[in-house]
């Protein structure tokens, strides 16, 4: 069982041999923290030896795309893990500088555990090693005063070694614009400032994995586009959707997390363009696979204006590997929202006029829309049924209260030989006629009423009634 809510796990295995040994060392991570999970790379780090530990920068390369890709996909088995991979020491070729004197990063949950997997010689949990790991949590970032240290030691003997780094096909994660092949240690080119876009709902690892690679190509500022009004009225359960405000909210908490040394600019997305189809400054757009038309259309758009290209840099889909036949194979948010159906999304409103646990429900519909059925669902969760079908029926069946005030209205040619009402040959007088509907609604709809009544009285003692209203 997950004890603690926040960890920092840092990372000190190189990323090509670390790609197998993800799996376990998540699930061995989701045993210790059950929320907030900081990820921090620093391959190649020891943790032993008197002197302690200093953060190093991390090249950007095609490899850390990837890998950080892979990582985000393999937590998608953990979705009770809010996982966010720090950027701070990732940089680009063109941002390196000179040694800064090294800051305390505050992160939005305060680590309770700092996580590794970097192994002792003997496989235990050597004291100074882990005394060290603290010492080196504690100089990074802001933690809780009585911080816990744990080295992992998941079964690294499981899952297959992968056929290439990361193992996919190189480059199939990150696509730069360019079709020229590039090496997966090829430094990633920095830029000033770019932008991506998408609804964010619900943020999940597939929005992510496009925010990480954004804030890792953006040196300064990086515009991010909310879509907001028009652009989600096509949208898969748009009622669904999160409020503007909370979206960005949730974002900004995650961006400001994973490298707060950018500015970032959240703005409304009401059009398909946004900023990246005017702003003169950017530099970049990041897509997805399934965005990517739209990044092109974007050029397309600027160039008319006299504007330039951006660099598109396209992010693979992330695959949603329990999804069900009714539901999209990506992770994504549609899916998530469409999981919330039947559920309760928030508590009751409180109605102190209503009877304490006395509740009645008014059941319509036109004919074929499925009254029967739901009616049949209600009871059978224990609802008290009371179909105003069958009472019509009841009321004007020879002898009923409501039989010899229609054949009078009527007429005795309403009657079948055996003295019936024909049903067909009433409907027939009274649909399309709003004179004869009205009479026999006068004289139907109080009898309905009065015995619905009586059933009611008669339910109240079971505590659970539906009242189901069509008089024919």
């Amino acid at each position: 069982m997950a004890v603690f809510r926040s960890g920092l796990l840092v990372l000190t295995t190189p990323l090509a041999s670390l790609a197998p040994r993800l799996a376990p060392i998540l699930t061995s991570a989701s045993r210790l923290v059950n929320h907030t999970l900081y990820v921090h790379l620093q391959p190649g780090m020891s943790l032993e030896g008197p002197a302690q530990p200093q953060s190093s920068t991390v090249q950007a390369t095609f490899e850390v795309l990837d890998f950080i890709t892979h990582f985000y996909t393999g937590a998608e088995v953990h979705r009770n893990l809010d996982v966010r991979i720090l950027l701070t020491n990732i940089r680009t070729k063109s941002a390196f500088l000179p040694p800064q004197p090294t800051s305390v990063q505050n992160l939005a949950h305060p680590p309770e555990v700092v996580l590794t997997d970097f192994q002792t010689l003997d496989g235990s949990q050597y004291n100074p090693v882990k005394q060290q790991l603290e010492r080196y949590a504690t100089s990074c970032y802001s933690c809780c005063p009585r911080l816990a240290s744990v080295l992992l030691y998941p079964d690294y003997g499981t899952g297959e070694l992968p056929v290439e780094p990361m193992g996919v096909p190189l480059f199939s994660t990150i696509r730069p614009a360019s079709p020229v092949a590039r090496s997966p240690k090829q430094p990633v080119r920095g830029y000033q400032r770019g932008a991506v876009g998408g609804t964010f709902d619900r943020l999940h690892n597939a929005h992510k994995v496009l925010l990480s690679v954004a804030c890792i190509l953006a040196q300064e500022q990086l515009v991010v586009g909310v879509a907001d009004k028009d652009l989600l009225k096509s949208k898969v359960l748009p009622e669904l959707l999160q409020p503007y405000a909370e979206r960005v909210e949730h974002l900004s908490d995650f961006l400001v997390d994973i490298k707060p040394s950018l500015t970032f600019d959240i703005i409304p997305l009401l059009d398909p363009y946004g900023p990246a189809g005017s702003d003169p400054s950017l530099e970049f757009l990041v897509v997805s696979e399934e965005t990517y038309r739209g990044g092109m259309a974007v050029n397309r758009f600027r160039l008319e204006n006299g504007l330039e290209e951006l660099a598109l840099y396209q992010i693979q889909l992330l695959q949603d590997l329990s999804h069900k036949e009714n539901e999209e194979d990506k992770v994504s948010s549609s899916t998530f929202r469409q999981r919330m159906l039947g559920k309760l999304l928030r508590p009751p409103h409180k109605r102190p006029e209503l009877p304490v646990s006395l509740y009645v429900i008014g059941l319509t519909g036109i004919s074929g829309s499925g009254k029967s059925s739901i009616a049949k669902r209600l009871k059978d969760l224990g609802a008290f049924v009371i179909d105003s079908d069958q009472l019509g029926h009841q009321a004007y069946a020879p002898g009923g209260p409501a039989y010899q005030p229609v054949v009078e209205a009527f007429g005795t040619d309403i009657l079948h030989k055996d003295g019936i009402i024909n049903r067909k040959v009433l409907g027939s007088r009274v649909f399309g006629n709003k004179k004869q509907m009205k009479i026999l609604t006068d004289i139907m709809w109080p009898v309905i009423a009065k015995l619905s009544r009586e059933e009611m009285d008669r339910a109240v003692t079971e505590d659970r009634i539906l009242l189901s209203w069509n008089p024919f």
